[in-house]
């Protein structure tokens, strides 16, 4: 039996001999595409030869690609694990034929591939074609069909509708007819009773699709029509997990030799066994299944954070603890120690995991560590929910999404909890409060973008940005943007000095002229590898020559932060360690950002010693030895520093600043010479996430007027304690002072605070068996209130307590209530001190025996006093 590592090699030395270029795999984080977070199939990095934006390198390419899908058509989260064949994170093994060949040799060599060489049963494969549409005025694929039938029987061969066998990249774009192949791998038996064919695409966990061979033949415009594309490609997909499971005959995705090396970790350390209960098998397959897609999209630099990409990964490492906290008894930080597993199995494929090994460990445990106390809160404040329901049995809609939204607890363990005490949740008020955020979400992102424009004839655009910061040009297309709900334009030049924002390095802005009239460049954007200048309007003449101007003196700024940015990791490979890596960065005008893995905060001295190395660079005004066009091997071999994550062509262009202190595989702007940096300062320096720090800096001017403002500061400050000879000790002496004057005050309060309990104590009286005290009371600050109220509470029992006060010239009420009395008599101090509120302009809230508000109007409290013993009559 072949095992994975033998089949995905050979599915690659299959088409290599076939004349195909192998190509590595693209990062699983995208970048420099709004239309995407996560490469989710095989043909996202080849979409500029399939959009026409960029000339093919090779006419034919194979790989494997690491994919992640967790939304919509694809996938669902929720269900992966619950199902033996369904994955977040999935290799997707491919070839691509752009202009070459088509359907003819594509159906061929699936074919030979699938039954030749993988030697997999013919009586057990069926395929499926295009049966055409009437409405979008397509015929049958008749020319994949005739194909077909010189490789299998015409009964094997079915037809498919749009849904299945019609292929779209989006609303618009290239397109067209597509055919799968499928497997049978049910019991002989059951293929006796039922055939194959009839479960073909019918959601049978046992007859599955393993190829797609997608014919690219149509373009979609943004009318919906569809156009003849000039070329024709091929765009296929086959899963990879599928392929080894029905290889060596497994019944499982996850009875394969991919998932059995986790699956035996995590049943050796848990002691369960993988097999024995469906509830601790489902947990089991999720660990599995979550650590790859976590661990690569970590070492492909997209961290675990609250938006964005960020919020995806932690929200299936977040699914994956709750799964280990709740079937597997897994209490502590478990998820890390797989990643090893995941590194070790993949170290000849996608090195990247096993390169960063013991960074990614660490982001996984802090995020666990996290997560769990976030556990624990969410249990907290659930059974607080359900101590304090009265009956209805039900979580609301909005607690559920709190609990969601704000603590991260997922939606399906507060089902779990309440069902276990005999609640439901409310599923629709739930999903009502998501569909608000949602459309919260797509309003402030909402974007429309019309057809390209062809002016003229052209493909690429020439960037000349490293040489030349303005240009004559000519206008290759345009079209209309709609980003909420203002109306812009994307321009694309044959050529361009405007650098597009990419590897932290944000977009020039300047103008273009024609004929006399000045258009401002917004922003310049790389869309896949097409750069687009934004502008709000068009120019009157199209046709004409176009003279671009970048923003000389806002490009010099950037240029000056971009070569402080590579001397800041020289520095600091330098002080800390060769363990330093960037993570990320941001290079704009007014500053720079720079992330990087270390473990710890950056000591004072440290901070002083990193600083210093970069100034002492910039005074030394180091040449930059810049080289372009560099084959991507040699450029590795020179010692050049790459960043995880980031996609890189055959050949690259390096960046050195002193080869034994600064050499970078960067397609940024830069200084000539380090001295026009002039002056480096670091202003701040903080943890980003577990295992990343995070120093903010500035250079040149910006970094003068800082420290220009930080020497009138200090003066003034001196001046204003009389120029004392230490300044740092007299203010040491004033903070002192202050510290034990604030005791002096704290200790005077409280006395006046005992004296007023004392007063307050005298004045209780006796309402329905309920000691009853309503008064306005005069404290300095809330704290104070809230102790006045628990002291009179652990004096008195039977106590209902509404205290008012004028604090800071606002208004403020306390409502304290003895617990049995909320038992007893259902009295809620949280419902009361709202209806309180609405008295001083104000709202609050609280738990049912004690509860404050705050308000506007001060002229209020005295009513309050009055309506509060009225509750109770």
């Amino acid at each position: 039996m072949m095992t994975s590592t033998e089949i995905r090699k050979a599915f690659l030395d299959f088409f290599a001999s076939k004349q195909h270029q192998i190509v590595p795999s693209a990062p699983i984080v995208v970048k420099n595409d709004p239309t995407l977070m996560f490469t989710n199939a095989g043909m996202n990095q080849f979409k500029d030869f399939f959009l026409g934006n960029k000339v093919p390198t090779y006419k034919r390419i194979a790989d494997t690609q690491k994919c992640l899908r967790v939304s919509g058509k694809h996938n669902d989260l929720e269900e992966v694990g619950i199902d033996t064949y369904h994955h977040t994170m999935f290799e997707m093994l491919g070839n691509w034929s752009f202009g070459d060949y088509f359907k003819k040799e594509a159906i061929a060599w699936a074919w030979e591939l699938l039954t030749e060489v993988y030697r997999l049963p013919i009586e057990r494969l069926y395929v499926t074609v295009f049966e055409g549409d009437a409405q979008e005025g397509l015929e049958p694929d008749s020319e994949a069909y005739e194909f077909w039938k010189e490789h299998i029987s015409p009964d094997r061969i079915l037809f498919g509708g749009k849904k299945d066998n019609f292929w779209e990249m989006g609303n618009t774009g290239p397109c067209g007819p597509c055919t799968e192949i499928h497997i049978d791998l049910r019991p002989q038996s059951e293929v006796e009773i039922i055939p194959g064919k009839q479960l073909v695409n019918a959601s049978n966990p046992q007859v599955i699709e393993i190829w797609n061979l997608v014919f690219i033949q149509f373009n979609r415009n943004a009318s919906g029509i569809l156009e003849p594309l000039p070329d024709k490609h091929v765009d296929t997909g086959m899963g990879f997990e599928r392929l080894v499971r029905a290889i060596q005959g497994k019944n499982s995705n996850y009875d394969t030799d991919i998932f059995l090396p986790l699956i035996q970790f995590i049943s050796s350390r848990t002691g369960i066994a993988y097999g024995t209960s469906e509830k601790t098998d489902i947990a089991t397959r999720v660990l599995a299944d979550h650590i790859r897609a976590v661990t690569f999209a970590i070492a492909d630099g997209q961290l675990p954070s609250n938006s964005g990409a960020g919020y995806v990964i932690r929200r299936i490492l977040r699914r994956a603890v709750r799964y280990g906290y709740t079937f597997l008894n897994r209490k502590e930080p478990f998820l890390y120690q797989l990643v090893e597993v995941v590194a070790t199995q993949f170290a000849d494929v996608f090195p990247e995991a096993k390169a960063q090994q013991a960074f990614i460990e660490k982001v996984i445990q802090e995020e666990e560590s996290a997560f769990l106390r976030t556990l624990e809160n969410g249990l907290r404040i659930l059974d607080n929910v359900i101590k304090a329901d009265r009956g209805s049995k039900i979580i609301s809609g909005d607690t559920v999404f709190e609990l969601f939204d704000t603590f991260g607890f997922p939606v399906d363990l507060t089902q779990l909890i309440a069902r276990e005490h005999g609640f439901e949740i409310d599923q629709k008020g739930f999903e009502k409060a998501m569909e608000l955020q949602k459309e919260r979400s797509r309003s402030a992102a909402a974007s429309e973008k019309g057809d390209w424009i062809i002016v003229h004839e052209g493909i690429n655009t020439d960037f000349i940005g490293y040489d030349y910061t303005e240009s004559v040009s000519k206008i290759l297309r345009y079209r209309q943007v709609e980003e909420k709900k203002k109306k812009l334009y994307q321009i694309v030049f044959d050529k361009t000095p405007f650098y597009a924002e990419s590897g932290g390095q944000v977009g020039d802005t300047g103008y273009f002229e024609v004929h006399g009239e000045k258009i401002q460049v917004l922003d310049t954007q790389k869309e896949n590898d097409l750069i687009v200048h934004l502008v709000e309007k068009l120019p009157n003449h199209l046709q004409a020559e176009v003279k671009c101007q970048v923003d000389v003196n806002r490009r010099r700024m950037i240029m000056a932060n971009h070569t402080a940015t590579h001397l800041l990791q020289g520095a600091l490979r330098q002080v800390l360690g060769n363990h330093v890596q960037q993570k990320g960065s941001l290079v704009s005008p007014d500053l720079l950002r720079f992330d990087f893995s270390h473990y710890a905060k950056l000591t004072d001295e440290e901070i002083r010693k990193v600083e210093a190395l970069v100034n002492q660079k910039i005074r030394e005004n180091i040449l930059l030895d810049e080289k372009r066009n560099v084959p991507i091997e040699e450029a590795k071999k020179m010692g050049a520093m790459a960043l995880f994550g980031e996609k890189y062509g055959d050949f690259v262009r390096v960046i050195t600043f002193d080869e034994s202190f600064s050499r970078e595989l960067c397609g940024g702007t830069h200084v000539p010479s380090t001295g026009h940096i002039g002056l480096f300062k670091i202003i701040s320096e903080s943890s980003v996430a577990a295992g990343v720090r995070r120093i903010e800096a500035l250079t040149a001017l910006k970094a003068e007027e800082y420290v220009v403002q930080n020497e009138l500061l200090l003066k003034e400050l001196s001046a204003i304690l009389k120029e004392p000879k230490d300044l740092c000790k007299s203010v040491r002496q004033l903070v002192e002072e202050k510290i034990k004057l604030e005791k002096e005050i704290q200790h005077l309060q409280l006395k006046e605070i005992s004296q007023l309990k004392e007063t307050l104590l005298t004045e209780i009286k006796v309402v329905r068996d309920i000691n009853f005290i309503s008064k306005k009371v005069n404290v300095p600050n809330t704290d104070l209130l809230r102790q006045l109220a628990f002291d009179l509470k652990h004096k008195v029992s039977n106590l209902f307590c509404v205290l008012a006060a004028e604090i800071e010239e606002k208004p403020h009420i306390a409502v304290m209530i003895s617990e049995n009395l909320v038992k007893e008599k259902g009295l809620d101090a949280s419902k009361i001190v709202r209806e309180l509120a609405k008295v001083i302009k104000g709202g609050g809230g609280g738990q049912p025996f004690f509860a404050t508000a705050g308000g506007k109007d001060v002229n209020g409290l005295q009513q309050v006093i009055e309506l509060s013993e009225s509750l109770l009559s």
